[in-house]
C-alpha cells in the first residue's frame, strides 16, 4: 500500500503546496496583524529566546491567542504535517524507484526506509505544535522553561524536516546520473 503512494507523488505535492500557500497567507494577512507584526514562532527556524516567545504570545492577548489557536493549530497545523509526511514518503519512493539498488529492495524495506526518514519530523512537528498550542490555549503555561522547549523542537522540526528532503534532492541527482 505505501509503495503506491509514489504514483499520487505529484498530486500530493501540488495538495501540499496549495495549504502551505494557504497557511503562509493566513501568516501574512493576518496573523501579523494581530501580533503587532511580529513572525509566528512556528516561522523561526532559528528558534526564539523566552522573552521573544512571551513577547509574540503578548502582543496576542487572549482573543489573538484564541484565534491562532483555531485557525492554525487546530486547522492547518493539525492536517500540514501528515500531509507534508505522506508527500515526502512518496517523493522518497518514487525517486528511489529510479535506482537500481533502490529498487531491488523489497516493497517492505522501502517503505520501511522512507517512514524512518520521515517519521521523526513528523514527530517533533506534532510535539511542537502541542507545545505551542498548550502555550495559547494556557497562557500560564508560557514560562521561561516551557518557551525553551517549544524552541528547541521548532529547530528540531526543521533539522528533522532537512534529512528527507536531502535524501529527495540526493536520489534525484543519483537518478539522473543512472540515466
Amino acid at each position: 500500500m505505501m509503495l503506491r503512494l509514489s504514483r499520487h507523488a505529484a498530486a500530493l505535492c501540488f495538495v501540499c503546496v496549495a495549504v502551505f500557500v494557504a497557511m503562509t497567507a493566513m501568516e501574512f494577512l493576518y496573523f501579523r496583524q494581530l501580533s503587532g507584526g511580529l513572525p509566528s514562532l512556528d516561522l523561526r527556524f532559528a528558534g526564539f529566546t523566552p522573552d521573544e516567545g512571551m513577547a509574540w504570545l503578548t502582543a496576542l492577548g487572549r482573543r489573538g491567542s484564541e484565534i491562532i489557536l483555531v485557525w492554525h493549530y487546530l486547522t492547518f497545523d493539525l492536517l500540514f504535517p501528515a500531509l507534508l509526511s505522506l508527500t515526502l514518503v512518496s517523493l522518497i519512493l518514487a525517486a528511489g524507484r529510479r535506482l537500481k539498488n533502490f529498487r531491488a529492495l523489497s516493497a517492505q524495506l522501502q517503505s520501511l526506509f522512507a517512514l524512518v526518514l520521515v517519521l521523526p519530523y513528523t514527530l517533533a512537528d506534532y510535539a511542537q505544535n502541542i507545545a505551542v498550542a498548550r502555550m495559547l490555549s494556557d497562557f500560564l503555561s508560557a514560562n521561561p522553561d516551557s518557551l525553551s522547549f517549544a524552541s528547541a523542537l521548532i529547530v528540531t522540526k526543521f533539522a528533522l524536516l532537512a534529512i528527507p528532503a536531502i535524501v529527495i534532492a540526493v536520489f534525484q541527482l543519483m537518478g539522473q546520473k543512472q540515466r
